[in-house]
């Protein structure tokens, strides 16, 4: 059985966001693959007796999206700190579709710090959809409730708790949002967008 890998990032230092936070926040996301590698040894186990294991195996089954989105939304957001911050560069196909699909690069930024800032723990997300060719924004409850069927995740901003109290505090969240984007690699997030919309 395919295991999925814990992926290494090469995070310099950040702005605001302590190397003991990014330390942490790295075993939690190798905890989501770990977990989602057991997940899947123990459906082969239950598997094995289908009637007899039924309500294991559908409460188990149901606990796999919550580790494996938390695996993958991790491995979008440590992977845009990568190489330290690149601007975003004005001639872009990236920014040329953000500007076309919400009017203003500036606008739609405002409009996803906004999302970022939703009550409770979860995720702020970019996503491509295939099949009408646009670029939908996001909130994701936990991590797994709210995904979009078929999108392809472009930009992953962390909402957990986890994710910054320990440097900013509970109130500190709206800087820690700055901070983010001050932080982010843009030519990551270009790739992710020109790699989704390609296919």
């Amino acid at each position: 059985m395919q295991k999925f890998e814990i992926k290494e990032f090469n995070i310099p230092k950040l702005k605001g966001i302590s190397d003991k936070n990014i330390e942490e926040h790295l075993k939690l996301y190798q905890g989501y693959a770990k977990n989602a590698n057991l997940i899947l040894e123990h459906i082969e186990e239950f598997a094995k007796d289908t009637e007899k294991y039924a309500y294991e195996l559908g409460e188990i089954q149901r606990r796999f999206s919550f580790e494996f989105n938390g695996m993958r939304n991790h491995e979008y957001y440590f992977a845009s700190f990568e190489d330290g911050p690149k601007n975003l560069e004005e001639g872009s196909k990236f920014k040329k579709a953000i500007t076309e699909e919400f009017g203003d690069f500036d606008k739609w930024l405002q409009r996803f710090k906004a999302i970022a800032l939703t009550r409770g723990i979860g995720w702020a997300m970019l996503y491509w959809d295939p099949i009408t060719k646009t670029l939908l924004t996001q909130w994701v409850d936990e991590q797994h409730l709210g995904q979009l069927n078929g999108c392809q995740t472009i930009l992953s901003l962390d909402m957990w708790e986890h994710a910054f109290v320990a440097d900013y505090e509970p109130s500190g969240k709206k800087q820690y949002i700055e901070d983010f984007f001050e932080n982010l690699n843009w030519k990551k997030i270009e790739n992710n967008f020109l790699v989704a919309s390609s296919q």
